[in-house]
């Protein structure tokens, strides 16, 4: 598998944290709908203006989508509603150094920047020199392994070691509630295999939070031996995405 999603809260506001808590423990007991109050606390669900390269999309005849296999998060959808997406990622300390190392870096830098190239044709996007400013960090990091305790067994139930995932932050700024991607693609792949990572963590990053079944498109839940491209059916999925209502990027209703 590629990754285990995550999503963490990290909200500004006390009250508003408890809100977000909440919600978080709502959909660990798959409450099948918001508490009224809840709900009225956060940005009401809202549909953002398509953005354009999407809007003109067209795939005739049309090939089909996975969105029913698409999971939205308590704030909706996770889509970007302000383009060009900001994209931080790591890059080597002197990138002409002729060490193995630095070559490999190297390696692993082209082959992000092709993934972000790809994606740039479906939704703008900028790289920006600080992680701080990113909407979407790209880091050279094997991701952690989580150990469980098996609760029927007392056993530590340890998983298979990931190669890249992604995760998602909420914060407000300006009393709107925005979201933050991060993603983590191990430095021990290939050149290949980490543009196959890139594209498929990316299309997590922009708001794809879900796989395909079909091993043809790059959201398809299993590593492949081969590198894919990015499919009619990611885009078709990602424009329907694009589509749908969510809380991001909207404001909170009443005084703060």
């Amino acid at each position: 598998m590629y990754k285990e999603k995550k999503a963490k809260f990290r909200l500004k506001s006390v009250v508003k944290i408890l809100v977000i808590i909440s919600l978080f423990l709502l959909t660990i007991t798959q409450s099948s709908a918001l508490d009224k109050d809840l709900e009225e606390s956060l940005p009401p669900l809202q549909t953002h203006p398509l953005p354009t390269p999407l809007n003109q999309w067209q795939d005739q005849p049309y090939s089909g989508d996975y969105f029913d296999q698409i999971e939205p998060s308590v704030a909706g959808y996770l889509l970007w509603s302000e383009f060009p997406i900001k994209i931080y990622f790591d890059r080597p300390d002197n990138p002409s150094d002729t060490a193995a190392t630095t070559r490999r870096f190297n390696q692993w830098v082209s082959a992000v920047e092709t993934s972000i190239s790809e994606w740039n044709s479906y939704l703008p996007m900028t790289e920006v020199d600080r992680a701080e400013l990113a909407d979407i960090i790209i880091e050279r990091n094997d991701p952690p392994i989580d150990v469980q305790v098996d609760p029927e067994t007392g056993q530590l139930d340890i998983p298979r070691a990931r190669t890249a995932q992604a995760r998602y932050e909420f914060y407000i700024e300006n009393n709107q509630l925005l979201h933050k991607m991060v993603i983590q693609i191990s430095p021990r792949l290939s050149q290949v295999a980490t543009l196959s990572a890139a594209r498929h963590e990316l299309g997590h990053g922009l708001g794809i939070w879900g796989h395909s079944l079909q091993e043809n498109d790059v959201l398809y839940f299993s590593q492949v031996s081969s590198s894919i491209p990015i499919s009619s059916r990611d885009i078709n999925t990602l424009k329907k995405i694009y589509e749908q209502p969510t809380r991001l990027g909207w404001s909170f209703p009443g005084d703060n």
